[in-house]
């Protein structure tokens, strides 16, 4: 027997059917399967393990999050009630779920997210504060990306693992003093490991060393999920330099052969850590080139999301259908934007996933400020 539960007080997105119920649900798991119970009369919906894909628990500070694919329709479940949580997780990663806990780290460092490598460098655990210029801060929330710029389908989501790596949509930051990472904290090992995959020290790397330059202003755009691909979540942070050479000298060190991926193995192993000070050791991913029309620079990478060897890693990937990290950056002028993506099905969502970052190419190069 692999254990059961039951678990009341939970509301699903999208609904089970057109209109549906979507709160006052009942996750039922046993050995056949998972059963959701909703509505008045209750009517309960039944589906095998086997026809589950893509399932995640994510236990965040005050609530849990339950993703899976069914049917290649990609499902939410939220609740505010954590007391049956090792239970649940303890079911779920017998089938094959990733189990991760969010854990909130100490001090300043939790407000910067990591994929803002390529922008806070030297001060990768930056202070900030709120006081943009109308016009320019008008034209970077502009560039991000945005749900029209995806196909129909896609929502707003506060669950996904990019969490990990993207500041919170919408709020703007400022940096104003540095410090430096914590020795042997999770980012001074990511550092290290960044560095040595890039052949860079620590000295000239300006990405996490003391060579960065801070961006004067920080935006990210909301995570967009859908189920297309058998589902993936998307989205894009936009930083604004003072000057154009501050970005050219952050794309030189980009244009490196194996910057993409040094990059995204660098944020696969900080979201298997947890956030935890041990990092567990991830595989070099692969260079992602995406296809774009647009001037400027691009360039990115992929990696799987699976159960790294380390003990220390939160994390239960399953192992015959491991989710993807995609990472790429574009630059030009006085921007650089990320966009990440968590998806279920590489490389069969390549040309989707280049079409949205030549949006975000196309947009810093036809923005009002290019020049220096």
């Amino acid at each position: 027997m692999s254990g059961s539960f039951r678990s009341e007080g939970w509301a699903v997105r999208p609904s089970f059917v057109p209109h549906g119920v979507t709160s006052g649900v009942t996750l039922l798991a046993d050995d056949q399967g998972l059963t959701q119970l909703s509505g008045d009369p209750q009517v309960a919906w039944q589906t095998p393990w086997s026809e589950i894909g893509s399932m995640q628990l994510v236990r965040f500070s005050r609530s849990l999050a339950f993703f899976a694919t069914i049917d290649g329709v990609r499902y939410v479940w939220r609740t505010n009630r954590r007391d049956q949580y090792d239970e649940i997780a303890e079911v779920l990663g017998t089938h094959g779920a990733r189990v991760v806990r969010r854990r909130r780290r100490a001090g300043v460092i939790a407000v910067v997210a990591v994929v803002l490598l390529a922008s806070l460098a030297g001060g990768i655990a930056s202070f900030f504060t709120r006081n943009p210029s109308a016009t320019t801060l008008s034209e970077l929330k502009a560039v991000n990306l945005k749900v029209d710029d995806l196909p129909s389908g896609f929502y707003a989501t506060t669950g996904s693992l990019l969490n990990y790596l993207f500041s919170p949509p919408g709020k703007v930051y400022r940096a104003t003093t540095t410090t430096a990472p914590a020795a042997n904290s999770a980012w001074s090992q990511v550092a290290a490991r960044f560095q040595h995959c890039m052949g860079v020290s620590a000295a000239k790397d300006r990405m996490f060393g003391a060579a960065g330059q801070q961006p004067v202003y920080q935006v990210s755009s909301p995570i967009f999920a859908s189920s297309l691909h058998g589902g993936l979540e998307v989205g894009s942070t936009a930083q604004y330099y003072k000057t154009t050479t501050m970005v050219q000298k952050d794309t030189a060190e980009m244009s490196a052969k194996n910057f993409g991926s040094c990059l995204v193995a660098t944020n696969a192993a900080l979201i298997l850590s947890g956030y935890t000070v041990h990092v567990p050791t991830v595989a070099q991913g692969n260079t992602w080139q995406p296809v774009t029309f647009a001037k400027g620079f691009a360039r990115g990478g992929v990696t799987t999301l699976t159960q790294s060897s380390s003990s220390a890693s939160p994390t239960n990937a399953p192992t015959t259908a491991p989710l993807h990290l995609v990472i790429a950056i574009v630059t030009a002028g006085h921007y650089e934007v990320t966009f990440g993506a968590i998806v279920a099905k590489w490389p069969d969502t390549k040309p989707l996933l280049s079409n949205i970052v030549n949006t975000l190419l196309t947009r810093i190069t036809n923005s009002g400020s290019t020049a220096a």
